[in-house]
């Protein structure tokens, strides 16, 4: 658990050095947990697949084992509260994930009523989901909000979290229904019966393939 810490808050110091583009370039600005920041290691994260699609630099700040609620203090400048990792700027796209970790690791995806609704409500105009996404539409971004992964075919710790994050989902679509300046990113359907080669090792976070796979989604939304 502490070295686990402590990359996260390695993760976090790198995107938070991350320089803000200047006037002339695309204002880009990613903000999330380990479906964005998986392979960062290594350049082959979402985050950097999509810059290499876009030639344009992105503002990093996703973090692994990022959440929207603790029940315990979490000190914002580790990137960890995904609310703290948003700056206020000009930015024209702002990628946005997250809410996977508030539902597995805060309610163990059972009885996450009062969870979810606290992320998003079942009509998609309330919550701390939607007050996120609100700060960058604010600030004049067009936001993308990006779904999770699946795995058909195969076993996984967290299948027991589909029906939940299936419900979530379907929240962020009517959430998006009602902003045409908001785009919900569904990959629930990008990894094909029985195929692993999307997945890292634990069958929850995306293989360097499956990174690139849902940033060519995100891309195919910013053109």
């Amino acid at each position: 658990m502490r070295v686990w810490m402590v990359l996260a808050a390695f993760a976090a110091l790198l995107g938070c050095a991350e320089p803000i583009p200047s006037s002339g370039a695309a204002r880009i600005i990613a903000t999330g947990d380990s479906l964005l920041a998986w392979n960062a290691a290594s350049n082959r994260s979402v985050v950097s697949a999509l810059e290499k699609r876009l030639r344009a630099t992105v503002v990093d700040r996703s973090v692994v084992g990022a959440r929207y609620h603790y029940v315990l203090p979490i000190s914002g400048s580790l990137g960890l509260r995904i609310g703290s990792q948003y700056a206020v700027g000009r930015w024209d796209w702002a990628i946005m994930n997250g809410g996977g970790n508030d539902l597995w690791m805060g309610c163990g995806c059972r009885k996450c009523d009062a969870q979810l609704n606290r992320l998003i409500s079942a009509d998609g105009t309330s919550g701390t989901v939607v007050d996120m996404v609100r700060r960058a539409r604010a600030d004049g971004a067009r936001v993308i909000y990006v779904g999770y992964l699946r795995t058909p075919g195969q076993p996984s710790m967290i299948d027991h979290c589909r029906d939940i994050g299936d419900a979530y989902e379907a929240r962020l679509a009517r959430m998006a229904e009602g902003d045409a300046g908001v785009t919900f990113v569904s990959i629930a359907d990008l990894v094909p019966h029985g195929d692993l080669s999307f997945h890292a090792a634990d069958r929850i976070h995306p293989s360097p393939k499956g990174s690139a796979a849902i940033a060519a989604r995100i891309a195919a939304v910013m053109r």
